[in-house]
């Protein structure tokens, strides 16, 4: 079941009461089911996993509140590479050179230690059972919701890759400059609709992006708000340097996780060249003018869409495992 906590997430704790059935219902195909994953598949082993993994994620965001973007996009950038398997958290070993300094990663994906403090304490209380895949998938569910977005069912029973892949993560990874067409061909090959994918983008509701990735925009393209522009100049110049500060993808409220981001696209005020493309006279103009205008039809695509992601998995005869330690094969 998928359960809207939009106003009311930050007081409305868990209510997770719905079957696995049910979510696959919801979804077509039901991805998560055909890879063996359940809702419950650590009712008995570590049922205090959900609780562990929400007490750590508000402790973060309470302390940053864009450390939930962060982790939100964590997740996004594991499912992305062969699968939701954990490899972005493995370090560069003498034999393999991983994700986490792959163009699209590097001075950019955050959380790591974030999903190392849950990890431990896990495995304090279960050693050995949860892997460190499905504990991203938990932390992403509950970083959107402790931000005031919806909440799921999440699927478990994923395992930990024992490799990475660098070049697999500069392949699959869409960049900001990506075009409304290969966005859609991108989460194409993953398996998800152009719906799927606009409803996926609206995580850019929260968090923040580098001056680096949205300067060709604010001093090259026609398609944005000339206010918006200016006020981003102030902040990243054209030349002479940072290319590290940054901005809120939404800066109506930046850190809450609402339909903002498509009131913004509407008003050509999306920050990055990639977020403008789905509303520039393309074929999902109209899906962003459903969101802007109705924030319960968002939120619901968005928690399924999570879900249907969520089932990505690794390729038959990838070796896995359930890492001890989430940056290193045990």
């Amino acid at each position: 079941m998928i359960t809207m906590g939009f106003l009311f997430a930050r007081s409305s704790g868990y209510s997770f009461v719905a079957l696995a059935l049910l979510a696959c219902v919801l979804l077509a195909p039901c991805q998560a089911a055909k890879a063996g994953l359940s809702t419950k598949f650590y009712a008995k082993t570590c049922p205090g996993v959900d609780t562990i993994v929400r007490s750590v994620v508000a402790q973060a965001v309470a302390k940053e509140p864009r450390m939930g973007a962060s982790i939100i996009r964590l997740f996004f950038h594991d499912c992305f590479v062969n699968g939701c398997d954990a490899s972005i958290l493995l370090d560069d070993t003498p034999t393999f050179t991983g994700e986490k300094n792959a163009g699209a990663n590097i001075n950019s994906v955050r959380g790591y230690e974030v999903i190392d403090a849950i990890k431990s304490q896990v495995e304090a209380a279960c050693k050995g059972v949860v892997s460190c895949a499905d504990i991203v998938a938990l932390a992403s569910r509950d970083a959107v919701n402790l931000l005031g977005g919806p909440t799921w069912n999440v699927q478990l029973g994923r395992k930990d890759s024992r490799t990475a892949s660098g070049t697999a993560a500069n392949a699959n990874l869409p960049g900001p400059a990506s075009s409304g067409a290969s966005l859609v061909a991108a989460f194409a090959g993953k398996g998800l609709s152009a719906r799927e994918m606009t409803a996926l983008s609206g995580a850019h509701t929260v968090g923040r992006a580098r001056c680096l990735m949205f300067r060709g925009r604010i001093y090259g393209e026609a398609n944005i708000n000339a206010t918006f522009a200016a006020a981003l100049r102030q902040t990243c110049p054209q030349t002479g340097g940072g290319d590290g500060n940054l901005a809120p993808f939404d800066d109506q409220t930046p850190d809450a996780f609402d339909n903002a981001y498509f009131k913004n696209l509407v008003a050509q005020r999306g920050l990055l060249h990639s977020d403008q493309e789905l509303f520039n006279g393309g074929s999902q103009d109209a899906l962003v003018r459903k969101y802007a205008g109705n924030a319960g039809m968002f939120a619901g695509d968005f928690a399924k869409a999570m879900v249907k992601m969520g089932g990505l998995m690794p390729a038959a005869g990838t070796p896995t495992e359930v890492r001890l330690n989430c940056r290193k094969v045990n």
